[in-house]
């Protein structure tokens, strides 16, 4: 029997992890930089196929890739294909540091640049690709064949979503634990959501760029779809599906999946395991097709704002760089001069970042706080966002700087940026209504409109962080309206500040 149906276990996973000035001091350790995994998952004795490094760049406006619906139905083929995973999971920079090491910056942000996402494509109709389970290799831009096959029938079965089947490939998102646990320990679980969050929010833009139809699938057979990829859910386990392409040939009876265990290169000399985090992935899982069915029928109400609003600027429709500058040039901001940025900046960016998004599951699930500082044409102060009316609430106001710094662990990115995005929710509700699924939900909802804020601000030209923060406290600085929910993530904005590049090794752990 599932322990879906439990939310006490999310809910003991969400205190256990939660941050506080005490806990954060006493739990605060340097890094060991010996077992520092690996950047990328290799697997040494696996078919390679290379995808082409010649393929299209799409063209479309960042904001408009961001907000709307592809405009047809291009056929997918590899190039394309390969185009979607370097936008959403590619290499796009190299940094070497003294001493030989190398940082490898991918499209889509991550939890300390860490990376743990991994990317697989379950291929059936993609021209000049044969059928088969592959996984995405961004070192060297090449798939890996785990399965020859057309297998689409079989995830078909395992998400309860008859559609798979016909739609030209399923990309898979997964995690490997040990990539984030290494610094952020078991905290981690609610990383690899975010990031798994953000990696979906690009390829989302990335697939309406290149005119391909794609959705997220947030509810499946967790066993059935890990062993399908051949993973150890011990150490990675498949966190969301992303169907691609339309309506085409169907796929025929599914080849029977036996167990593989491929070779993998160790990730490095030794792993620390974290029970805390397995526990959260198992007591999260659904256990059968008609368990899926029956979840994916919950609901998540709309609530309309009470009192008062203050308009946002109508939203510009485009921004000043396509897509695929917007990504290429995107990294997370290490320092903001404070300096303002315009209304019409900060109404695109809500704007475009909380259009909903094509999914198994109701949108909405997270609510939008903000800390405005330097708002050219707004009052600074603590504000509530509401996307329906697209409109601010003025929960109080004043110079908040000093304090949002604070409530993000003490970073001055949070103070310094020109206006500072906290996402909370109503967890016990949406628990209560998802089981302890709600809480990859609630994550990965504000790890894509946090994803989706990034591609947004570097469109219009300023910058964004991804920051942690104080549990306890981000909920009771913005109470009484924030009563009675919990935070989940935060996104800065502003101005950035350009530094000299700081290698890997001088960082000190900052929990997140």
């Amino acid at each position: 029997m599932s322990g879906n149906r439990h939310p006490e276990a999310a809910r003991r996973y969400h205190d256990a992890t939660a941050h506080s000035p005490q806990s954060v001091r006493a739990g605060s350790r340097g890094l060991d930089w010996d077992t520092k995994p690996e950047p990328f998952k290799i697997y040494p004795g696996l078919p390679v196929v290379a995808l082409p490094r010649d393929f299209a760049v799409p063209a479309l406006d960042a904001l408009a890739a961001i907000s709307t619906e592809p405009a047809g139905a291009a056929p997918l083929d590899l190039d394309r294909l390969a185009a979607l995973l370097f936008f959403s999971a590619g290499v796009t920079k190299r940094r070497s540091y003294p001493g030989g090491g190398t940082m490898y910056f991918r499209a889509a942000p991550s939890t300390g640049a860490l990376y743990q996402t991994e990317a697989y494509v379950v291929a059936g109709d993609v021209a000049g690709l044969p059928p088969g389970v592959y996984h995405f290799s961004p070192g060297d831009f090449a798939l890996r064949r785990l399965r020859e096959g057309d297998f689409r029938g079989a995830l078909a079965i395992a998400a309860a979503d008859d559609d798979l089947a016909g739609q030209s490939a399923t990309l898979i998102l997964s995690a490997i634990y040990w990539r984030n646990t290494w610094k952020y320990q078991a905290r981690g679980y609610r990383h690899l959501f975010w990031d798994s969050g953000s990696m979906l929010s690009h390829l989302l833009a990335a697939a309406t760029a290149l005119d391909l139809p794609a959705r997220a699938v947030t509810g499946f057979v967790d066993l059935e779809v890990n062993g399908l990829l051949g993973l150890d859910a011990e150490k990675e386990g498949a966190l969301l599906l992303a169907p691609v392409g339309g309506q085409g040939r169907p796929a025929p009876v599914s080849p029977v999946i036996a167990a593989i265990t491929p070779e993998v290169i160790p990730l490095g000399s030794s792993e620390v395991d974290y029970p805390l985090l397995r526990d959260a992935y198992e007591n999260s899982s659904l256990d059968g097709e008609s368990e899926v069915q029956a979840w994916r029928e919950a609901s998540w109400p709309r609530r309309s704002p009470a009192g008062a609003l203050v308009a946002l600027p109508t939203p510009r429709p485009s921004g000043v760089r396509t897509l695929a500058e917007t990504i290429t040039a995107r990294g997370s901001t290490r320092r903001f001069s404070g300096e303002a940025i315009g209304s019409g900046d900060l109404s695109a960016a809500l704007w475009h970042a909380t259009r909903g998004w094509l999914a198994d599951v109701p949108s909405g699930l997270v609510d939008l706080y903000l800390t405005v500082h330097a708002v050219d044409g707004m009052e600074p102060g603590a504000y509530a966002y509401h996307p329906e009316s697209h409109a601010l609430d003025l929960i109080k106001r004043g110079d908040f700087r000093e304090r949002s710094a604070f409530l993000c662990l003490d970073q001055s990115l949070g103070g310094m940026s020109s206006a500072t995005v906290f996402f909370l929710a109503d967890l016990d509700a949406l628990l209560e209504e998802f089981g302890n699924r709600g809480y990859r939900l609630a994550n990965l909802e504000a790890g894509l409109i946090g994803g989706r804020l990034y591609l947004a601000a570097y469109a219009l030209r300023f910058g964004a962080t991804g920051l942690t923060f104080y549990d306890r406290d981000v909920v009771d600085f913005f109470s009484p309206h924030a009563l009675g929910k919990d935070a989940i993530f935060v996104t800065a904005l502003g101005r950035s500040v350009k530094g000299p590049a700081q290698s890997p090794a001088s960082l000190q752990i900052s929990p997140r």
